[in-house]
């Protein structure tokens, strides 16, 4: 059994987070957690105050792999910011899709939500790629708007809401691509 002192936060956390992904956050207790850690339960408490602690850094986690999933594809698409900005909202359901019981826990719990400093940096850059493309004025309800059109469709998607068939892929594209033309419109 490894020593408490060689488990960091940031590996706790990690794990934790498979562990949701894996078999849901009810499942999830730090017993079991420790158990996966090779370490026992006491020793987690160094680290965290309990479960709500604990969770509340998983949806940190999930917000930073989000925003830096976003990043990436973000740099690698067309110079645009049309483009650019589509293709940010492409990772962010993909994202999403490939993690979805974390995903949803992020934006689900309201007992466990990150500290909002932390949030707040994470969201300014994507607020200063939205303003590229709607103007700095405008650019936090813009950014809002997005988030929230986007997030809809995922937790739509997430939850099996789209049962009448069609592209998902395409509708998604045209829904984000409606929505930055408007945005065009309004500051035009």
């Amino acid at each position: 059994m490894p020593y408490p002192a060689q488990v960091t936060p940031e590996r706790i956390v990690e794990q934790a987070a498979d562990m949701i992904e894996a078999e849901g956050v009810d499942a999830l207790s730090l017993g079991r957690l420790a158990n996966a850690l090779g370490i026992k339960a006491p020793s987690l408490y160094r680290y965290f105050d309990g479960k709500t602690a604990l969770l509340r850094a998983v949806n940190l986690l999930t917000n930073e792999r989000l925003v830096s999933a976003m990043h990436t594809a973000g740099d690698a698409a067309a110079h645009d910011a049309h483009d650019r900005l589509l293709t940010m909202m492409r990772a962010y359901r993909v994202f999403a899709h490939t993690r979805p019981a974390a995903y949803m826990l992020a934006y689900g719990d309201t007992t466990a939500q990150p500290d909002p400093d932390a949030l707040l940096a994470l969201a300014l850059p994507l607020q200063a790629a939205v303003a590229a493309w709607s103007g700095e004025a405008g650019s936090l309800t813009a950014l809002r708007g997005l988030w929230a059109l986007v997030h809809g469709y995922v937790a739509l998607e997430l939850t099996h809401n789209f049962q009448r068939g069609g592209d998902l892929d395409a509708t998604f594209d045209q829904i984000v691509h409606v929505y930055l033309a408007g945005l065009k419109m309004l500051t035009e």
